[in-house]
């Protein structure tokens, strides 16, 4: 937006586009503002607009915008707070002689936005958490012609195909707070199509998306065949070599990600040194959080769509290999990949799947945090393969 549009709406008092603040002392509000533009319930087609140093009055709050309060307001798009990710920027401006922070949230092609779990909405003065009618109706506003795969819906699936005790039992509780929950008052349906994991409208039409059928589908499998994990152990450093342990993970997504925590347990190997004190010291031949982050990164970031391979995980006697069927994504390059701070997601909603069960404590920071921990067990530097459809992170044994 430029200077003129920003004054225009600035100097509007009465718009319900607008929020104003003088400083960043409460930023749950301000994430309750962006998760209202970014939802749009009024249908305005048109971003939303938070001013930070300005007064409600609309005068100015000669608040200095510093790098440090830009960066903050950036991070609240990617801390995990607000799913799923809104569209925004953040620019230092001087509007009306006043040097200010704008914080420009563009209506979301797939709503409703959440603001740890509560579905903000705005309509004219009134900013509130969303009632079910709302949400039904931010549902169904979905541009599905916009649509990442992981919400698009499955032609041949039914609801049938959900696991509805999974969902209401592991997923509803992990994803929405208690108070939003213990209304009741909406139907299944209406809950799996606020969550994306099937479409809006009458239950007979309804179709599950990617997205439902990975996270509480009776058998992912069946409708996405490289919906699975492939872990190979070798007796030796090569492909070649005598197999001593494989197996298929599949399943919905909170069990496929227990049970691969389960076989990296299984399968590290631990060492007990003891010093002069003496002091028992254990030294793993890899640390576990680094291939958690590695893997679940693989999962999150692999393309589902026209490829029936899986995730493959091939332990060798010296390394451990994570082959990725998907290659760098959006501003992620072969250049740039793992640089801190730069991410982009191929599967969005899957990302706030995994957030929600406890899988993501925060977005972007995987390979930085592979990376801190392989330095610390003294591991050698990880590695990585980056071609245009296809990443392999090789881990080696600790030295």
């Amino acid at each position: 937006m430029d200077d003129s549009e920003l004054v225009q709406l600035l100097n509007d008092l009465e718009s319900d586009r607008v929020e104003r603040k003088a400083a960043l002392s409460e930023p749950d509000r301000i994430c309750e503002a962006i998760c209202a533009f970014a939802n749009d319930l009024p249908n305005h087609r048109k971003a939303g607009v938070i001013f930070i140093g300005i007064h409600d009055n609309g005068s100015c709050a000669n608040l200095a915008i510093t790098d440090k309060l830009l960066l903050s307001l950036s991070d609240l798009r990617s801390n995990g707070n607000i799913l799923p990710f809104p569209t925004m920027t953040v620019q230092k401006r001087i509007l009306n002689g006043c040097e200010c922070a704008v914080i420009v949230v563009h209506p979301a092609d797939d709503p409703p936005v959440r603001f740890r779990g509560r579905t903000w909405i705005r309509v004219g003065p009134r900013r509130a958490i969303a009632t079910p009618e709302e949400e039904r109706r931010l549902s169904e506003k979905r541009r599905s012609k916009n649509l990442s795969y992981d919400i698009q819906p499955i032609s041949d699936a039914t609801l049938e195909d959900i696991d509805i005790d999974l969902f209401k039992r592991v997923y509803l509780p992990a994803a929405l707070p208690a108070d939003i929950l213990a209304e009741n008052q909406r139907t299944t349906l209406q809950q799996l199509s606020s969550l994306r994991f099937a479409t809006a409208g009458l239950e007979a039409e309804a179709k599950p998306t990617v997205l439902g059928i990975l996270t509480v589908g009776k058998d992912p499998r069946f409708f996405l065949p490289g919906a699975y994990i492939q872990f190979l152990r070798f007796d030796g450093t090569k492909l070649s070599d005598p197999i001593k342990d494989q197996k298929e993970i599949n399943g919905p997504l909170s069990d496929s990600l227990r049970t691969l925590n389960e076989t990296f347990q299984i399968n590290i190997s631990t060492a007990t040194d003891i010093t002069t004190e003496p002091v028992e010291i254990r030294h793993p031949d890899y640390p576990i959080v680094a291939l958690q982050q590695l893997a679940r990164n693989a999962i999150l970031h692999r393309t589902y769509e026209g490829t029936n391979a899986p995730v493959r995980i091939y332990w060798y006697s010296d390394r451990i290999e994570i082959h990725n069927p998907g290659g760098p994504y959006g501003q992620i390059t072969r250049e740039n990949f793992g640089n801190p701070g730069l991410t982009d997601y191929r599967n969005p909603h899957l990302a706030e799947a995994m957030k929600n069960l406890g899988y993501i404590q925060r977005f972007g920071v995987g390979i930085a945090l592979a990376r801190q921990e392989l330095a610390k067990n003294n591991n050698p530097p990880l590695e990585f393969i980056i071609e245009e459809t296809y990443l392999l992170a090789v881990i080696r044994r600790r030295l």
